[in-house]
């Protein structure tokens, strides 16, 4: 099994990488959708407060990562022999996911505040911070998670600052395709 794993701040880009691995018919699975999906199975409402309490919930039930291991359950379900993991938050996560994959790729995606900022505010989710303040608490709390060192253990760095989109989703697409081995041929 193959897995690329995708980390960055909030509103950093990463579900360009996303994206790009749909393009090529990776299967992507989206950390923040399990623990949205977990939210409803418990009937949660979907903002910040909610989500950030059963993240942190989950964790302390079932260790911190524990959302890497229900990406995981999840793999294996499907049967996904390669896959795009979205959003890792921990070197735990990393670590977990390296326990249950051939090989496995860390790309990190970064903008800066400003412009992550202005993404958010556009983005609609309903757990997107409203304020200035908001998204800085928000931060903090990705930052003491550890989020920053996987900026560290990443195979590659994609700069989303300034750039059109296009481009990014074209540095995403041709990174995954030569992770995954993709010859000319086979694009």
């Amino acid at each position: 099994m193959f897995a690329v794993c995708v980390a960055g701040m909030p509103g950093s880009g990463k579900s360009i990488v996303a994206s790009a691995a749909s393009s090529i018919g990776i299967p992507v699975i989206t950390m923040g959708d399990v623990v949205r999906n977990e939210a409803k199975k418990r009937g949660l409402p979907i903002n910040r407060q909610s989500l950030a309490y059963l993240a942190k919930r989950l964790r302390q039930e079932r260790g911190p990562a524990a959302i890497a291991m229900a990406c995981v359950e999840m793999v294996k379900l499907k049967r996904y022999d390669k896959v795009v993991i979205d959003g890792l938050r921990s070197t735990f996560e990393y670590l977990e996911f390296r326990k249950h994959f051939d090989e496995i790729k860390l790309v990190y995606i970064h903008a800066s505040p400003g412009t992550r900022y202005k993404r958010l505010l556009t983005r609609g989710r309903p757990d997107d911070p409203k304020s200035w303040s908001e998204f800085v608490l928000r931060d903090l709390q990705e930052v003491r998670m550890g989020l920053p060192c996987l900026f560290y253990l990443a195979n590659y760095v994609i700069v989303n600052e300034n750039r059109p989109m296009s481009d990014i989703f074209k540095e995403a697409l041709l990174l995954i395709k030569k992770w995954l081995g993709y010859d000319k041929n086979n694009s």
